[in-house]
């Protein structure tokens, strides 16, 4: 019996190597789970379009936006583990796991990392014609509206949406977070004034601030943004301790291969390594930011334990 087992793990592992070494013999799809024009759209469009040129085959971006990114990540969760279904994951699967009661797969044990690619901020937008200058005047406009202030994010159960409630939490709003299926439709409310005030990762919004045709308030990082020295952080504007970041990553189904795995993390790693992404990225205000599949598991973990942490001490209600 013993024999017999040996002999079925050592055909499966050729078969499996056999599979790695023709491997990518058709287009590989990568499903992200947010609608085009965004920082994980245009990036992930960037990165995957350099691999597909070492790898030889096209690699097909499909997005698929809903609350939480729960769509796209169920669809991966579920798909053959053979290399051809790639997920962009992300911050947003972290807020997710500690958003919401109940999820339709597991943010750990569904998935095999492959590497984090990039890291980046949020920033607190407004339209070039509002009176709304700084987080003081922000908070103010807020507070004087009597209920009727609107925040613009994304989808329920993003990284933006919980910046939101975090502002409206620790700057005591009485304020709506309205959602958007992507970053057209919250930046048409915001000039439209259905919201008052945006936020929105920078790097599908900085060309606009440069443009002045939206005002950048605030950034949520600690720090400020190299891209937009002279604009504060929300915890020197009178929010202290307040910090949001994100991430964005590759991962694939659980049981993928190893030697797929690592194929595919050596082609990350050349694609974000290679100068023509190097500068994009720079242009974009996203920061290279590799890892080993353990390294990425380990961001995943970690993130879901500082969500809950911090969902807890700002009382934001769970899905």
């Amino acid at each position: 019996m013993q024999f017999i087992k040996y002999v079925a793990m050592a055909i499966s592992t050729c078969i499996c190597t056999a599979h790695a070494q023709t491997y990518p013999a058709k287009p590989v799809r990568l499903l992200v789970p947010f609608g085009p024009g965004g920082v994980g759209d245009i990036t992930s469009r960037a990165v995957m379009q350099k691999m597909s040129e070492s790898m030889g085959q096209q690699i097909i971006i499909d997005n698929r936006p809903s609350a939480g990114g729960i769509v796209a990540t169920e669809t991966v969760a579920k798909s053959e583990p053979d290399g051809y279904t790639l997920y962009l994951m992300n911050n947003t699967n972290a807020v997710s796991a500690a958003m919401f009661k109940k999820l339709p797969y597991d943010t750990i044990s569904d998935f095999s990392m492959i590497s984090t690619i990039g890291a980046f901020s949020i920033v607190v937008l407004v339209s070039p014609d509002s009176p709304v200058k700084s987080v003081k005047e922000l908070i103010a406009q807020a507070k004087s509206a009597g209920g009727k202030f609107n925040i613009g994010s994304i989808n329920i159960g993003t990284t933006q949406h919980l910046a939101s409630e975090l502002l409206k939490s620790m700057g005591g709003l009485d304020a709506a977070t309205v959602p958007f299926n992507n970053t057209a439709g919250v930046l048409t409310a915001l000039r439209g004034n259905s919201v008052q005030v945006a936020m929105e990762f920078l790097p599908p919004v900085l060309g606009q601030i440069r443009a002045n045709t939206l005002r950048a308030v605030a950034v949520t990082s600690l720090t400020r943004s190299s891209m937009l020295p002279n604009v504060p952080t929300l915890a020197e504007s009178g929010l202290a301790g307040y910090e949001v970041n994100s991430w964005n990553g590759i991962a694939v189904p659980a049981k993928t291969p190893k030697a797929i795995v690592d194929r595919l993390n050596k082609e990350i790693h050349a694609a974000v390594g290679s100068p023509v992404i190097s500068q994009r990225f720079q242009e974009l205000g996203v920061s290279q930011n590799l890892s080993t599949p353990d390294g990425m598991r380990k961001v995943v973990v970690d993130d879901i334990a500082k969500w809950n942490a911090l969902i807890d001490k700002a009382n934001i209600p769970r899905l």
